[in-house]
């Protein structure tokens, strides 16, 4: 793999992690919440317009093209399993910026998946 291919599944992942953060942001921002057919309009109206949620689907339609451009680059059986490093991310971002658990069953696990992750990149 090339430091092109590379860097569009990095950016992907990087993006799938960032908008996975942002969305947690967002429905912190608004809240716990309940869907009914009463409260179906307040909040999906909340939901379109909360800054976080909109950034999050922003990132989601970037890493889209950026994917594709990925997959016009490298096999799939090998990009795909990439996109478990944003377990990685998301794990160590989520601790960081919206203090969640971190422990070390989580960092065995993250190595778990580090491990698999170089062992698939380089069938």
């Amino acid at each position: 793999m090339n430091l092109v291919s590379f860097g569009l599944i990095f950016t992907g992942v990087m993006l799938n992690a960032a908008a996975q953060i942002l969305m947690k942001a967002g429905t912190n921002a608004i809240g716990h919440f309940e869907f009914s057919t009463a409260n179906i309009l307040p909040i999906g109206w909340k939901l379109a317009t909360e800054w976080h949620i909109v950034t999050a689907l922003f990132c989601y339609g970037i890493s889209v093209v950026v994917w594709i451009l990925a997959l016009s680059r490298v096999p799939v059986s090998i990009a795909f399993p990439m996109l478990s490093m944003a377990y990685v991310v998301n794990a160590i971002a989520a601790w960081y910026l919206l203090g969640e658990a971190f422990n070390p069953t989580k960092l065995v696990g993250m190595g778990v998946i580090i491990f698999g992750v170089i062992i698939i990149s380089r069938a």
